[in-house]
Formats: structure tokens, C-alpha cells, sequence
């Protein structure tokens, strides 16, 4: 109950904040370019990343073009670290960190004023073969290259863009996702 209590106040406060800003409906004007930088909190969801880590923290850019005004084009690229987590309560030995380098494209749809909807596609690079974090050994299949898709929502205005989102990495035999939370400061090109 006190969770909840405490939620609801976190939300009412952010809502009359963005509610009290006075900034135009849209971060990109039609045929402007943007470029903005991002920290990256991440949470996994499933598959072997959540027997291997707890949590992630990551930095992203991200370039967005106008294509209305309401409508944006991004490209965006980075880097996520997931933190290894004890492998027993037992031992002090934990799993070794993993990486992932994201490469993603995709739209930002502004559906009121300063939020918006979006959606990426693209491609993550592992940095470290997640299987043999678990089993100590590589299993085969080495560093994967996964399909990233990723909806998310979010706010913005002319210099800060927060957005949350659903990350699911796709391919060969260990699927897994995340959700992001992501803080940046942008300005126009």
C-alpha cells in the first residue's frame, strides 16, 4: 500500500511538471535535424539475461530528422552493460558483465503535446558469449548478433527527452528483452 501511495505522488508530480511547461507540441521541426545523448537505465525481463544480471546501465546518441511536425526519423547507437550478479548467496563469484552495442532505427510519432509513441528496429552486437558467463565455457555459438524490436513512449521538448520502452533481442537460440528508461539532452543540428 505504501508503494502504491508512494507511485501515485511520483506520478502526479511528473504529470504537473510536464502539465506546467510551456514548449510546442513537437522536438523536431519538419526538415530540422536533432542530435541528442542519453543515459540508459535497463531492467531485463527474460530469457538467460535475467539468470545473469539484475540490472544495466547504458549510453546511447541519437539522431532524429523531421519529416513533419510532428513526426521524426531516428537513428540510434550506444552501448548497454548488463552488471553479473552472484551466481550463489553461498560465494562471493559472480557472473561476468555483458555487453550489447545497439544499432536501431526507427519513428517518433508525437500524439500530444511533447509525448509521443515510438518504435525501433535494428541490430545488437554481444559483446561477450552470454552462455559461457553461465557455464563458464563458450557453447558454440560465440558473440550473436540479435534483432532488436523496441516500442516505447516518452516526452519531450526542445532540450530533454525521456522515454520508456520494451527491448526484445531476438536470434539464435537465447532470446531475451529489457525495459529501458532513458534521459537525454538534445539540441538541433
Amino acid at each position: 500500500m505504501k508503494t502504491t501511495k508512494q507511485l501515485l505522488a511520483t506520478a502526479l508530480t511528473a504529470a504537473a511538471i510536464f502539465i506546467g511547461t510551456n514548449v510546442k507540441a513537437q522536438s523536431v521541426p519538419k526538415s530540422a535535424l536533432r542530435f541528442g545523448v542519453g543515459v540508459e537505465g535497463l531492467l531485463p525481463t527474460g530469457g538467460l539475461l535475467k539468470d545473469v544480471s539484475n540490472v544495466g546501465l547504458g549510453g546511447t546518441a541519437r539522431l532524429q530528422y523531421g519529416v513533419a511536425d510532428n513526426l521524426a526519423l531516428t537513428l540510434t547507437s550506444g552501448y548497454y552493460n548488463f552488471f553479473g550478479k552472484k551466481i550463489n548467496d553461498n560465494f562471493d563469484a559472480k557472473y561476468p558483465s555483458f555487453g550489447l552495442v545497439p544499432v536501431k532505427a526507427g519513428i517518433k510519432a508525437f500524439v500530444a503535446q511533447n509525448f509521443y509513441l515510438s518504435g525501433e528496429v535494428g541490430a545488437a552486437f554481444e559483446t561477450r558469449d552470454v552462455y559461457a558467463g553461465v557455464t563458464g565455457k563458450p557453447q558454440g555459438n560465440g558473440k550473436a548478433t540479435k534483432l532488436i524490436a523496441s516500442p516505447g513512449i516518452g516526452w519531450a521538448n526542445q532540450k530533454w527527452d525521456v522515454g520508456a520502452r520494451y527491448e526484445n533481442f531476438s536470434g539464435q537460440d537465447n532470446n531475451y528483452g529489457t525495459v529501458g528508461l532513458r534521459i537525454a539532452y538534445g539540441f538541433g543540428l
